[in-house]
């Protein structure tokens, strides 16, 4: 049995010609290829404006510009990769952890009572973790009832809905971002994107993404402005050729994965793997996280880890808690009270899910996974 990673790109000669072509044209860097990606995500999600970046980190970083001012409180959780607290250290802003739910995702009852005792806190930002969506009745209710800023970190999520709302469609949020690193729903190599239904942050991202450069038709045909310090975050016509093509075939890829979930459910019912959530048909399921009380067993979590990478399994951890990293610890964080995180963290692993993953594969991780934790 070939290695089996926990999550795997899906490359077909679609992707590949697509790709071929653009290589043979005029564009490489920023040209039309770009611009139709930008329509069709726009167009898929539901948001008036897409603009796409290098990486997910980017599209982060450009959005805290836009979002934050320096000394600004942010509401966020530990629960992520570290690039969605570090945006907004980026910028001079202070993250403040909240718990998470049982879900994986932030606590948006506890993000309440914070906002409740602190009227200065500017900002939630929130992840859909694992794909799961965030609840959007109750983002909207804060949105509303406390007059803050939102973005949806939907790295996790593109393809995810909760009724006729979409990740990435800001319907309740100021700002969504989506990462296309190889293991997400769609990949374009290294790639993001930041999608918004405000004109005017659309056009401060644009600038800010081409060095802070301005440019329109009323001035010389040479000139331009540089009005912001802005960055190289473009995303090339290469990158967003294989987007396009992708996208495409964002649903299919999508009911793969729920498709395998679904399975995962149904054979870990009555064993000691307990899904993270139960099936929703409404999760993108970029990750099937799994929770085991190790301290109920013989095994420790390290011991899994080991032995199924002998087995050629690759299973990862998501996440470990931001605020316990020694940069974090080094600002003064990584004490607070966080029961739900700290247990969480104590149980949870991701086990391999992508839909290129055969049934043999899905079969032989099941059984490897089963027989090692049920070892004496």
């Amino acid at each position: 049995m070939n290695f089996i990673n926990y999550g795997r790109q899906v490359i077909e000669q679609d992707d590949i010609d697509i790709v071929l072509e653009t290589l043979k044209s005029d564009y490489l860097t920023t040209g039309p290829k770009v611009n139709i990606f930008e329509s069709e995500l726009s167009k898929y999600c539901g948001a008036k404006y897409v603009v796409t970046v290098s990486n997910g980190t980017a599209a982060l970083h450009l959005s805290s510009l836009i979002l934050l001012n320096k000394n600004d409180k942010v509401l966020t959780t530990t629960n992520s990769f570290l690039a969605t607290s570090n945006s907004i250290l980026y910028v001079g802003a202070k993250p403040i952890f909240v718990d998470i739910e049982k879900d994986g995702n932030i606590d948006l009852d506890l993000c309440e009572e914070e906002l409740k005792k602190d009227q200065t806190i500017k900002a939630i930002y929130a992840v859909s973790f694992s794909g799961n969506m965030l609840n959007q009745k109750k983002l909207k209710y804060l949105k509303d009832t406390y007059s803050i800023v939102i973005l949806e970190d939907c790295a996790h999520s593109l393809g995810a809905k909760e009724g006729e709302i979409k990740a990435g469609s800001c319907a309740n949020s100021d700002i969504s971002v989506f990462s296309f690193h190889p293991v997400k729903s769609i990949t374009t190599g290294e790639g993001g994107a930041i999608t918004t239904n405000s004109k005017s942050i659309y056009e401060k991202l644009i600038s800010l993404r081409n060095h802070g450069i301005y440019k329109d038709s009323n001035m010389e045909p040479w000139a331009y402005e540089m009005n912001d310090l802005g960055f190289n975050y473009r995303l090339s016509d290469i990158h967003c050729a294989l987007g396009i093509s992708q996208l495409k075939k964002l649903d299919k890829l999508i009911n793969s994965r729920q498709e395998i979930a679904k399975l995962y459910d149904k054979v870990f019912e009555n064993t000691i793997i307990n899904p993270l959530y139960k099936f929703n048909g409404r999760s993108s399921y970029h990750l099937y996280v799994v929770r085991v009380d190790f301290s109920s067993i013989q095994i420790t979590k390290a011991e899994l880890f080991n032995k199924l990478k002998v087995l050629n399994i690759g299973i990862q951890l998501h996440y470990m808690p931001i605020n316990k990293q020694p940069y974090y610890r080094n600002l003064g964080y990584g004490n607070e009270i966080l029961p739900q995180m700290d247990k969480y963290y104590e149980e949870c692993f991701s086990i391999p899910i992508y839909p290129s993953l055969k049934d043999e594969e899905q079969m032989y991780v099941i059984n490897s996974l089963l027989e090692v934790l049920n070892e004496e």
